[in-house]
C-alpha cells in the first residue's frame, strides 16, 4: 500500500470542542484519516465564535479556523435517546475506528459514550478520553490552569517577576501529542490482536511530564528550580543579546563551543580561567552577559548570524510570526485551504512531521467545516434518513 493512504480507510468521530482534542484530530487528519467532528446542535463548539469574525458569518470565527481543516462536521444532541440512537448508527454504519471526546467523565454515561456502552455496539472500537486531571476527577481545566499548577508558569518569566504562560497552549498541545502516540499504538495493538482499547489522557499529567529535570533536581537533589528569564539554568552564556538592529539569542552548549567563542575577535578578553568550564560560567552569567550585550551591540543581526553561523556556534534572530512563515525550512511547508463559499484563501501551520499524505494533497486540505455542514450528506445519503425526518429532527433540535 502506498504510504500516503495508509489512514485512508481510518475514520474517527469526535465529540469535540476548545483545543486539545480538535488539535489531536487536526493531526489525525494530517496522517489522510477521515475526521467527522460531532457538536451540540444548540452550543456547537465555543470555539467557534473565538477570535476575529473573519468571514462576517457566525460559528466561523478565525481562532476556530487554524486547527478545523480537512474536517466535516455533525450536529447531535447526545443528551436524548434519539441522539444516542443516531450514534449508534453512525458508529456501525460509518464503521468508526475511533471515538474520542474531551467531555467531563460525569457526562460519559449520561450521554451514552462510555468506552463499555460503544464497546457493545462495535466490538474493536478504540475509545479516547482526553480530560483535566483523569477518569476520576470532573474538574474543569483550561491550557493556563495546567500551566500554573503544573509548574510551568513557576519556570517561565524573568527571575524576579511574576510568573508568566508559556506563549502557546503548551498544555493542550502536548497533551494532544500525548495521546496522539497512545493512538497510533492502539492502531498497531488492533491490528495485531483484532483489540480496541481505551486511552485515557489527563491534560495534568502530560503537563507535568515535560518538567524532566526540573523533577528529578527537585526530588531528588533539593535544588530549588525556578524561572531564569533568558538564560538557562545549567548552560552560559545562553541568552537572548541586543545587536545593532534588533535581537538574537545565542546558545553555548559546551566548553569546546565556548572555547571556539572566547577566540573570536571582540570576545578574547572573556578567554579567562575560571570561565574554562561551564560552571564556572553560571557562576559568573550575570556578569558574563554584561560584557557579551556590550560586544553584541557593535553589529547588526545578520552580521552576527554570518559569524556564528560559519563557527558552527547556534545563534538565530528572534524572529516575528511573519518571518517565521517565510523561513527556508517552513514556508514551503505550510498547509493552505480556501473557502468554497467566499473564496476566503487560509495559511495554517506546517505539520511536526511531513506526512507522505500531506505531500500526495499538495499541503491543500478542505476548509474548516461550517457548523453541520455534513448533517444532510451524512444523516440523509449515508445513514438513509428522508428530508422530511431530517427536517423533523432539526426543529427538536436533536441534530
Amino acid at each position: 500500500m502506498n504510504e500516503a493512504d495508509l489512514f485512508k480507510n481510518i475514520t474517527v468521530l469526535a465529540l469535540e470542542q476548545a483545543t486539545t482534542l480538535p488539535y489531536l484530530t487536526w493531526r489525525l487528519v494530517h496522517q489522510g484519516a477521515s475526521v467527522i467532528r460531532l457538536e451540540h446542535p444548540v452550543y456547537g463548539d465555543p470555539n467557534r465564535r473565538i477570535g476575529d469574525d473573519v468571514l462576517s458569518e457566525d460559528r466561523m470565527f478565525s481562532y476556530f479556523l487554524a486547527i478545523n481543516s480537512g474536517k466535516k462536521a455533525l450536529t447531535l444532541d447526545l443528551s436524548t435517546s434519539e441522539g444516542q440512537e443516531i450514534l449508534r448508527k453512525l458508529l456501525t454504519t460509518l464503521n468508526v475506528d475511533i471515538f474520542a471526546t474531551n467531555q467531563l467523565p460525569r457526562n460519559y454515561s449520561k450521554l451514552g459514550i462510555d468506552y463499555e456502552t460503544l464497546k457493545e455496539i462495535k466490538k474493536n472500537i478504540i475509545w479516547l478520553g482526553l480530560t483535566g486531571f483523569g477518569p476520576t476527577s470532573n474538574e474543569a481545566a483550561y491550557d493556563p490552569v495546567l500551566q500554573a499548577r503544573g509548574g510551568l508558569m513557576e519556570l517561565t518569566g524573568e527571575r524576579d517577576g511574576a510568573p508568566q504562560v508559556v506563549g502557546i497552549p503548551l498544555a493542550d498541545m502536548g497533551a494532544s501529542e500525548h495521546a496522539f502516540g497512545e493512538l497510533m499504538k492502539a492502531l498497531y495493538k488492533r491490528a495485531v490482536t483484532r483489540e480496541g482499547s481505551r486511552i485515557d489522557v489527563s491534560m495534568f499529567q502530560s503537563t507535568v511530564s515535560w518538567s524532566t529535570v526540573p523533577i528529578t533536581l527537585t526530588r531528588s537533589f533539593g535544588k530549588e528550580i525556578s524561572r531564569r528569564g533568558n538564560t538557562h539554568e545549567f548552560f552560559a552564556p545562553v541568552s537572548v543579546y541586543a545587536t545593532k538592529d534588533g535581537y538574537v539569542y545565542l546558545a553555548i552548549g559546551n566548553d569546546k563551543q565556548w572555547n571556539t567563542f572566547s577566540s573570536m575577535p571582540g570576545f578574547n578578553h572573556l578567554a579567562k580561567e575560571e570561565y574554562q568550564r561551564n560552571a564556572g560560567r553560571i557562576a559568573d552569567v550575570e556578569r558574563l552577559n554584561r560584557e557579551i550585550n556590550q560586544v553584541m551591540k557593535t553589529k547588526t543581526t545578520a552580521e552576527w548570524i554570518d559569524i556564528f553561523v560559519k563557527a558552527t556556534i547556534p545563534i538565530a534572530k528572534v524572529n516575528t510570526i511573519e518571518e517565521v512563515t517565510e523561513d527556508l525550512y517552513v514556508r514551503d511547508i505550510l498547509i493552505r485551504s480556501k473557502d468554497p463559499v467566499t473564496g476566503t484563501p487560509l495559511t495554517l501551520s506546517p505539520p511536526p512531521v511531513t506526512t507522505e499524505y500531506l505531500k500526495s494533497v499538495n499541503f491543500e486540505l478542505s476548509f474548516p467545516p461550517r457548523f453541520g455542514a455534513q448533517n444532510e450528506e451524512i444523516y440523509g445519503e449515508t445513514l438513509g434518513y428522508t428530508p422530511d425526518q431530517l427536517r423533523d429532527l432539526k426543529e427538536r433540535q436533536i441534530i
